[in-house]
């Protein structure tokens, strides 16, 4: 069975509420989140009724927040990438909570991370090409009187890291 990794152990205390067998069924839902119960519980050597249970309660307790597809972008007519740096004008929360919901309206941005440093805001963003990326930065984000810059960066390629917060034999 596998054990958290020590790197996100430094600075967090292990929840006691996540045993081994826990541990095995995130690893194993990490790997393959289309198991079927009946497979996963074999993988942990649990009864399918108790491995339900189990999964059941990991997102009851949000340890485990949803599954998902991957998704070619290519295929949808998405054939650019990018992240955007956005730094804001003046830091407060009520600007940072305006420019978030209006970020959040955008099915362009994948993903969205405050960070420290130079810039606030990262965004990730999918589009169809240039033309797309310029009208969303221009039209949606530059024009934003909290925003007093954005920096582009095209994502050449994307490597996944295929780690996992939890590792295990399942």
């Amino acid at each position: 069975m596998g054990d958290i990794p020590s790197h996100l152990m430094r600075n967090s205390v292990p929840s006691a509420a996540l045993d081994r067998i826990d541990l095995a069924i995130i690893a194993a839902l990490q790997k393959n989140a289309r198991l079927s119960n009946k497979e996963l519980a074999a993988k942990v050597n649990l009864a399918p009724s108790s491995c339900l249970a189990r999964v059941r309660k990991l997102m009851e307790t949000k340890v485990l927040e949803g599954f998902h597809a991957e998704v070619n972008p290519g295929a949808l007519g998405v054939s650019l990438q990018a992240i955007i740096a956005v730094r804001l004008r003046r830091h407060s929360r009520v600007k940072f909570r305006s420019l978030y919901a209006h970020i959040r309206r955008f099915p362009e941005v994948l993903q969205v991370f405050h960070v420290s440093g130079l810039n606030d805001l990262l965004l990730h963003v999918a589009v169809r090409d240039v033309a797309h990326l310029r009208d969303l930065i221009v039209d949606e984000l530059a024009t934003r009187s909290e925003v007093a810059n954005c920096e582009t960066s095209v994502i050449f390629s994307l490597l996944r890291n295929p780690s996992h917060l939890v590792q295990g034999k399942a």
